[in-house]
């Protein structure tokens, strides 16, 4: 049997996603695609890649957020530039979509407050579009759309991944609400895993392995009780 993973927005809540990966990991669950919206889409994508959850954890154990936010002078679309971050993820990924091993999608606000999917095209922009928190960061132009954090119209965008995939065996990764919009369709192929919210800042990442250890505990509960066909 497999299955599509959505991982909702979270206030850096890098950790925690990384702790329900690890979970999907040893527990051997067959991932066809992947959906992740703000810290989801970051965590979502470096794992679409390819990369394991040791490797990503590896590189943001020694990082602090405020490495990845940069200045710029129009401060009134924003208080930091995302540029830091869309440099450090074109090292990382590929430079789109398409060239992932599994089908991802991350969440965006339009200008108009809609929200959508991105599925294809630049892909570090994308995901940083879906990190941008309004207000706190200047949006970021998708084929000249200014995007910001899905979150703050979907904190899952498992409609519009359901619109997008079809019907399919989907696990969902909700961190606990930090802002942004909570939307909850009726879903009746979806298995839900809640994790508290991250203790994180962006002058740091605090305990991440404890929060990591913390999600993979929950997740594997749930996992265990899986149907295996």
């Amino acid at each position: 049997m497999t299955w599509d993973i959505v991982l909702s927005s979270g206030f850096l809540a890098f950790a925690r996603h990384l702790g329900v990966l690890r979970a999907t990991e040893r527990n051997g669950l067959s991932v066809d695609g992947v959906c992740g919206t703000s810290s989801g889409a970051l965590i979502g994508a470096l794992w679409a890649s390819g990369r394991s959850t040791e490797e990503i954890a590896e590189d943001l154990r020694v990082l602090r957020p405020l490495q990845l936010m940069g200045g710029h002078w129009r401060i009134w679309e924003g208080l930091f530039s995302l540029a830091p971050l869309i440099q450090h993820l074109e090292q990382r990924l590929p430079a789109t979509f398409e060239g992932l091993e599994r089908p991802f999608a991350v969440g965006v606000q339009r200008p108009d407050k809609s929200h959508a999917l991105l599925s294809s095209g630049p892909l570090a922009l994308s995901v940083a579009a879906s990190c941008a928190m309004p207000g706190i960061f200047r949006p970021i132009a998708i084929d000249s759309i200014r995007c910001v954090d899905g979150g703050a119209a979907d904190r899952l965008g498992l409609a519009a991944w359901r619109e997008l995939r079809g019907p399919r065996a989907t696990l969902v990764h909700e961190v606990a609400r930090t802002a942004g919009k909570d939307v909850r369709p009726e879903d009746a192929d979806s298995v839900w895993i809640h994790t508290p919210r991250s203790r994180a800042s962006f002058w740091n990442l605090k305990d991440f392995d404890n929060q990591l250890e913390e999600a993979m505990e929950t997740a594997a509960d749930v996992l265990s009780r899986l149907p295996t066909q």
